[in-house]
């Protein structure tokens, strides 16, 4: 049981939960340091990419949009800091079901999180057409960010992808993760029931409550859905149980998020502190969360895939390159992530 629900694409949520916890504790400022240096994994995943977007104009000067992956697990190769690490990569040896895409503003006022469903149907350079999340197992990071890069012409600052191994600690440790259920559905993949109204799960529970997507109107696209909920959830659940008070359950939600994150080798320690008393200074509705426009649902062969909706997307990224997403939030309140999900 334990084994079938690493397969979770949740771990995301860890990677932007790790910034605000760090964030939120950054009075002990010397000790978080090092231990984000010591434990933090760093990889060189821009070198040597070539035909990127142009550098955000003046206008957006100061934005920042970082691609956030959800992967199997960090193996050993991968976890080695240097510009070698991902050229070994190999094929197939991890899978990134989780993509979003967080874009800070110039001014860190606000921040919205995209979410690129894993089945959308797109372009890998050099593989032609596939799923997006065979972009992390062909090459790894990088071809996740040239992917993501040639999808969106958003040009990607930093990257930071996290393993699931570690979740059902998180979730244990901030005593549950916080659901609401609209109404009762079945998983019959797992014969599960969920039942209408307010659950507290487990870290195990978690994992299986987002990894439902039978029994659900949306399919995939809610599973998405469920992903940015509970995200929302542990945010706030961090925010909550973060207490100057008790310092060493501070301590301990740090050591086993940092265990399971790695980033790019450009994004420092201070960055990352720096990004995260950001976010934690940010009213929590100034933080959106939604998915990428799509047009609908089909099939390449065998596959069952998610086409998105290029003209609606261009207007999305159009948006993201010039920091206005404001606008963009203003016309499309729609596409949003509700406070309940399905």
């Amino acid at each position: 049981m334990r084994t079938a629900m690493k397969k979770s694409r949740i771990w995301l949520s860890v990677g932007i939960a790790f910034v605000v916890l760090i964030g939120a504790v950054a009075g002990t400022g010397w000790y978080l340091a090092h231990r984000l240096d010591e434990q933090v994994r760093t990889v060189d995943v821009f070198a040597g990419l070539d035909d990127r977007p142009e550098p955000a104009s003046d206008a957006a000067a100061g934005a920042m949009n970082i691609l956030l992956l959800g992967t199997d697990g960090r193996t050993d190769g991968e976890a080695t800091t240097g510009s070698d690490a991902t050229s070994t990569w190999t094929p197939g040896e991890q899978r990134a079901d989780t993509m979003m895409l967080l874009h800070l503003s110039a001014d860190r006022r606000s921040a919205s999180v995209v979410s690129i469903p894993r089945d959308s149907w797109v372009r890998i350079p050099g593989h032609g057409k596939a799923k997006v999340n065979a972009a992390f197992s062909l090459g790894g990071p990088r071809l996740s960010v040239q992917t993501v890069e040639k999808l969106t012409g958003v040009r990607i600052d930093h990257v930071a992808w996290v393993d699931w191994a570690g979740f059902e600690e998180i979730g244990d440790l901030l005593g549950g993760v916080e659901v609401y259920i609209p109404e009762t559905v079945y998983d019959s993949a797992r014969k599960r029931t969920w039942t209408q109204g307010k659950h507290l799960l487990s870290g195990e529970e978690a994992l299986l409550y987002v990894r439902q997507r039978y029994g659900l109107p949306g399919g995939d696209l809610d599973r998405v859905k469920r992903q940015q909920y509970v995200l929302r959830s542990i945010l706030r659940g961090l925010r909550q149980s973060v207490d100057p008070k008790n310092p060493k359950k501070a301590y301990d939600l740090l050591d086993i998020i940092t265990r399971h994150l790695t980033v790019d080798s450009g994004f420092s320690g201070s960055d990352l502190r720096t990004l995260a008393l950001d976010l934690a200074r940010m009213p929590s509705e100034d933080l959106t969360f939604f998915t990428a426009p799509v047009a609908g649902l089909g099939k390449e062969g065998k596959q069952s895939v998610v086409r998105l909706d290029k003209r609606e997307g261009r207007h999305l990224w159009s948006a993201m390159r010039e920091d206005d997403m404001e606008t963009w939030l203003e016309q499309n309140q729609d596409a949003l992530t509700g406070r309940t999900v399905n």
